[in-house]
Order: C-alpha cells, then sequence, then structure tokens
C-alpha cells in the first residue's frame, strides 16, 4: 500500500536582522567634553548662587557644585527634603507595583545610590522630571532627605523620554506623557510652535495617541501606530492650534476603531478567534500599509485627513465574507512585523 505523501507546512517567514544591530558599538575617534580641572566648580559660583538659595529655603543642603562633563552646564549636588520635591505634573501615572519592587530592592541593597533630576518648577517649587517612581520609593521607606542633582536649566522639565530611564515606557506611557507636556507649553507659550518641540515630543504621533489614550485608558494604540508613523506629522501651528486640529484627529480616529470593533465581532461570529485580529483588520483598511519609507523622509506618505477619510471608507466597506484562514494563517508574524 502506497504511503501518503506529506505536505510540508509553509515555511514561516524570518525576519532579517538590522545592519544596525550587527555593528559593533565603535567608540568615537574625537575627544569631547571637558578636562577634569574643567569640571570642578565651587558650589557658592555666580552661576549657583540663586539655586543655592532655592535649596536651604527648602531645607536642603548643597554638597557640591561641578560642571557636567559633556555640555559644560553649572549643576549643583544636593540633599532635599522628600515633601520638597514633586514629580512634573505631566509626568507618566506612578505605579505603586513597581515603586514597591524599587523601594525593596533599594532597601536590601541598604543604600540609596540613583540621585534625582531636579529643577525648578513653574511654581517655584522643585520639580523632578524623572524620579516619581525613587521619590515613591524613598517615601516608603520613610527617608528623611534624597539626593539630588539640581540644575538651573527648567527645560529638562520636558525632556522627561531621555531622562526617564527606571522603568520602561511603553507606547501608552509615553503617548500621555506627551499629550500632558504639549498642555503644559500650550498655555505656557501660546505662541510657540508645535515643530519647534520635535525633540521634547520625539514622535508626532505620541500626541494623538495622547488625546486617544485620555479618552479610552484601553485604546489599541499599537494597532494604529504603523498608520500614524507615516502620515503624521510636527505641525508649523501654534501648539493651542494643533492640538485643536489634532483633537479632530483623534475624534476620526475613535469613529474608525469603532468600525474595526464591528468588524471585528462580525468575524469572530464566523468562527475566527485571533489575539491578532485587530492588527489584522487595521493593516487590512491602512490606506499607506504598503508605502516605504525613505531613510530621513519627512513628508509624510498621505495628508493626515486623507488618510482618514480613506480609512473609514476601507471600514464600512470591508467585507468579512473575503476573509479566509489563509489569511488569519500569517497574522501573529505580520503584526510582529
Amino acid at each position: 500500500m502506497a504511503k501518503a505523501k506529506k505536505t510540508k507546512a509553509p515555511a514561516r517567514p524570518r525576519r532579517a536582522r538590522s545592519t544596525a544591530s550587527r555593528k559593533r558599538l565603535k567608540p568615537s575617534g574625537a575627544a569631547r567634553g571637558l578636562e577634569a580641572g574643567e569640571i570642578a566648580l565651587a558650589s557658592d559660583h555666580a552661576e549657583l548662587q540663586a539655586l543655592r538659595r532655592l535649596i536651604e529655603a527648602a531645607g536642603g543642603a548643597v554638597l557640591g557644585g561641578y560642571r557636567d562633563p559633556l555640555g559644560g552646564h553649572a549643576l549643583l549636588l544636593a540633599t532635599l527634603p522628600l515633601k520638597s520635591v514633586q514629580p512634573t505634573p505631566f509626568q507618566r501615572d506612578l505605579s505603586p507595583t513597581h515603586a514597591r519592587r524599587l523601594a525593596t530592592k533599594i532597601d536590601e541593597a541598604g543604600a540609596f545610590l540613583d540621585p534625582l533630576i531636579v529643577v525648578r518648577g513653574q511654581d517655584g517649587g522643585l520639580w523632578t522630571p524623572n524620579g516619581r517612581h525613587r521619590l515613591a520609593a524613598g517615601k516608603a521607606l520613610g527617608l528623611r532627605q534624597i539626593t539630588a542633582l539640581v540644575s538651573p536649566d527648567e527645560q529638562l522639565a520636558y525632556r522627561i523620554l531621555a531622562l526617564n530611564t527606571e522603568k520602561a515606557h511603553n507606547l501608552k506611557d509615553r503617548s500621555l506623557e506627551v499629550i500632558r507636556m504639549a498642555r503644559s507649553l500650550a498655555r505656557r507659550e501660546p505662541g510657540a510652535r508645535e515643530s519647534a518641540y520635535a525633540a521634547q515630543f520625539e514622535a508626532a504621533e505620541l500626541i494623538t495617541l495622547g488625546l486617544l489614550y485620555e479618552q479610552n485608558a484601553r485604546f489599541a494604540g499599537g494597532a494604529y501606530s504603523p498608520l500614524l508613523r507615516k502620515v503624521d506629522r510636527f505641525s508649523d501651528r501654534t501648539l493651542p492650534a494643533s492640538l485643536r486640529e489634532r483633537e479632530g484627529f483623534a475624534a476620526r480616529l475613535a469613529a474608525i476603531d469603532v468600525e474595526v470593533k464591528r468588524i471585528i465581532a462580525a468575524l469572530t461570529a464566523r468562527g475566527f478567534k485571533s489575539p491578532y485580529l485587530r492588527n489584522y483588520v487595521v493593516a487590512r483598511i491602512n490606506p499607506v500599509r504598503f508605502h516605504k519609507l525613505k531613510p530621513g523622509q519627512r513628508a509624510p506618505a498621505m495628508p493626515m485627513g486623507q488618510a482618514l477619510t480613506r480609512m473609514m471608507a476601507s471600514a464600512k466597506g470591508f467585507k468579512v465574507e473575503s476573509v479566509s484562514n489563509a489569511d488569519l494563517a500569517w497574522v501573529a508574524v505580520g503584526a510582529g512585523e
């Protein structure tokens, strides 16, 4: 009796390793920054007098002064009462679980070794743009004072994403921080253009996603991020005007997501079950899905408003009966890519 011929399952596509990931990190051939003798700075230096008075008025003590070895900016090392320091109001929300775990580890080590970065806040108090969890851990441990690197550069308060390294950001964290920063800056500097803060905001789509996460903490931002990366760009409008425009874009995306949920429900009713159904549906209606951005390309693949119009039309015209099991076979792979 002849044996039945086995059929091979289709090979799972392999993700190519990026060239950059294979390159070794090479030290720079050119030396930068200050020499040791240039870094030392007396704590009563003229540049630091106002900062010294602020620290002492808060009940802290100045331990020393120095210039940072890269940019040469004057800084003070100090201790500050915990009650005198507050996280920036637009910083991501506290994770009690992470704060408790951090407090446990600090207690086990028997030393608080990682100083907070602190600047003068808008209210005249002291803000930390990167130390919310360490601050909470210090309070849980009952610390009287906490060490800090105090900078006269108040703009550091808006460089959260670059400074906050104590807990990895997810897309929701980053987006909510960015929208809070944008709102704060819009009140503080209403005439400033949004594009002037590109470095602080990191990516334009984070502002739009932040608006969506404010309305719905469970919004599936990851599914829409591939679209927004290609069509969302920083605006040359003022911050208040740009935020109003983005609120309109966010409302349209929320309406598209309602249609996506309807499609998912219809597919589920037909027997399709996968945690990646949303990614599949959103990818199918993404009008720039196959558009490849060139390295360094600043222009959007398509104007944001046009992309959202086409996406909504595709969602309303989505034919659930056209989806087959073969289409969903690589959903997980496609979501990963």
